[in-house]
């Protein structure tokens, strides 16, 4: 256990260690890079932080985060809403957004069913969907998520949920490796797999 001269210097590397990626020796290289900087700068990005976590909002469209009650891509009507790319999270929506070959809207569950990790069906948001979907306002959803065990089960699951509407179910194709997750797929492979999706009963067959 390392020693450190300040309770306070060493209370400040506690909070940054408990960010994902973060070790106990990158957070005390942030922590005294944080020391050298002005205190205007440093109260600055205390500030922004605590205005993020108290001021931002969840799409109440699709769930993705935003600045306002419905995210630009919900609000843009150039976009075509009755195709819906159902994701796991933001960096699924900002990865697929980088690719600029989508043009339709999002719907982010907020996770995938994982049991281990305490996740079940309950815990993914599908309710705004499916109200959607029953209106008739849908006319395909795409599946874009990590294609691993968890991922394929998730699939499954919203698939036999909304098998009985009349839209089409399609899934991205598998130009992403099998248990990669979409966040790190290059933008090219994702603007294909997108492009280049699947019925989603074609890949049940196989």
């Amino acid at each position: 256990m390392q020693n450190y001269p300040s309770r306070l210097l060493e209370d400040a590397v506690n909070e940054f260690a408990k960010l994902p990626g973060i070790g106990r020796k990158t957070a005390l290289r942030l922590v005294l890079y944080l020391l050298k900087q002005d205190t205007e700068e440093v109260n600055h990005f205390g500030k922004t932080m605590i205005k993020l976590r108290n001021e931002i909002k969840y799409c109440t469209s699709c769930n993705n985060i935003s600045d306002t009650e419905v995210c630009n891509i919900c609000a843009d009507n150039s976009r075509d809403h009755s195709i819906i790319c159902i994701v796991e999270n933001i960096q699924d929506v900002l990865s697929i957004e980088n690719t600029q070959q989508y043009n339709g809207i999002y719907h982010v569950l907020g996770g995938i069913i994982s049991p281990m990790d305490g996740i079940g069906p309950g815990e993914l948001k599908l309710d705004t969907l499916e109200e959607k979907i029953s209106k008739a306002e849908v006319k395909e959803i795409i599946f874009a998520l990590s294609t691993t065990m968890e991922g394929d089960t998730t699939n499954f699951y919203i698939y036999k949920k909304f098998k009985m509407y009349p839209i089409k179910i399609s899934t991205i194709a598998r130009g992403v490796s099998i248990g990669d997750e979409l966040e790190y797929a290059d933008e090219i492979t994702l603007g294909r797999s997108i492009m280049n999706r699947t019925p989603f009963e074609t890949t049940l067959a196989k």
